[in-house]
């Protein structure tokens, strides 16, 4: 009641305030904890949908069945410790070796990619160098069962691998060499009309999103407007990201957001279904996780008051990025109550926090 009452204050107070700049800024990263990350080496996280698996891959460790294989760990709800990883089993992994888990919004299939470098060999069934697979369970209790290959239409006489399929399960985001892109290795897309339709033939990101250099490993967000991934455009690997205003629209230039996020090689990024935490994995092949806050002071004085209120209401119904905050950290093309709700969260906050008092 007393928020409420404040926002209705706000709201009358409303005068003119010059913006300043508004985006998202990354929190500490830091490991997701020893249960996942005290043995063999563990990349590639894939979070699933209510945030209570994380799928990934790792090599070295003891029941591993090949030289790489995907692994689970749970937890009971959100705000407890990471499990002890397990390992899907024979039925999912092969000697030959499994990569880039990738769960879908239902979670009731897993995609995941094999035979990704020179060293591994593709599994029987396999199209080319490499290949997309998927894994269904009836419930999300059920164990996985026997992997399909995606076929023909999707997987060609190159590599493909690095899956990320969207929450609606209509678009599988992935990487491959085959030709037809800018580089080496490019960001390719294909989409179906419904779950139970085929796949379309892939398409390419195209030059603005891909580069002459080494870019893989793409994860859609759960709005499916900001695409994730790695790219060796300027150097060592970094996370990079691309937005767009609607599903239908295209991907805008990207922007390295690596080196926000961690000093260091990073890569293999994973966003939580709210948008608000990126897991990724860092040089020392590790998982992390880092938060994901919008930024709400839009006139940067301090704190979150009546005139960032004033800002907002100022450009309500408009396209304006400074205080499109809502529903994820990086907006959805329109001021709106999704964005008030973002702000009501850190309305009289000092932003960033003022540090206690010694």
């Amino acid at each position: 009641m007393k928020k409420t009452i404040s926002l209705t204050l706000v709201l009358a107070l409303c005068m003119v305030a010059k913006p300043a700049r508004a985006d998202f800024t990354f929190g500490t990263p830091r490991t997701i904890g020893p249960a996942v990350n005290n043995s063999g080496i563990a990349i590639g996280p894939g979070i699933s949908p209510d945030g209570l698996e994380l799928y990934f891959m790792s090599f070295q460790r003891p029941d591993g069945f090949g030289s790489c294989d995907i692994y689970v760990t749970t937890r009971k709800t959100t705000d407890d410790d990471w499990e002890e990883p397990k390992n899907l089993g024979p039925i999912v992994n092969s000697p030959n070796g499994e990569f880039d888990p990738s769960i879908s919004g239902d979670g009731l299939s897993l995609y995941f990619s094999d035979g990704l470098w020179d060293v591994q060999i593709p599994r029987p069934g396999g199209i080319g160098g490499g290949d997309i697979w998927v894994t269904r369970r009836e419930t999300l209790s059920d164990p996985w069962g026997i992997p399909e290959n995606l076929g023909s239409i999707v997987n060609s006489s190159s590599t493909e691998g690095g899956p990320g399929i969207s929450a609606d399960g209509l678009a599988l985001f992935f990487e491959s060499n085959r030709a037809g892109g800018p580089g080496t290795w490019n960001l390719w897309v294909t989409t179906r009309a419904s779950v139970s339709d085929p796949w379309r033939i892939p398409v390419n990101l195209g030059p603005a999103v891909n580069s002459p250099a080494f870019d893989a490993h793409p994860e859609i967000s759960s709005d499916g407007l900001a695409l994730f991934f790695q790219s060796r455009r300027s150097g060592p690997w970094d996370i990079w990201m691309t937005t767009r205003a609607d599903v239908s629209d295209t991907f805008g230039l990207p922007v390295n957001i690596g080196q926000m996020i961690y000093n260091g090689v990073n890569g293999f990024p994973s966003i939580s279904s709210d948008g608000r935490l990126l897991y990724f994995t860092p040089d020392k092949f590790e998982i992390w996780q880092v938060p994901i806050t919008p930024i709400v002071d839009f006139n940067s004085d301090g704190i979150v008051d009546s005139a960032d209120m004033c800002i907002m209401v100022d450009h309500w119904g408009e396209d304006y990025s400074l205080c499109d905050v809502g529903p994820m950290p990086w907006g959805d093309g329109i001021v709106d109550v999704q964005d008030l709700i973002v702000l009501a969260e850190h309305l009289f906050e000092e932003f960033p926090p003022a540090e206690p008092a010694p």
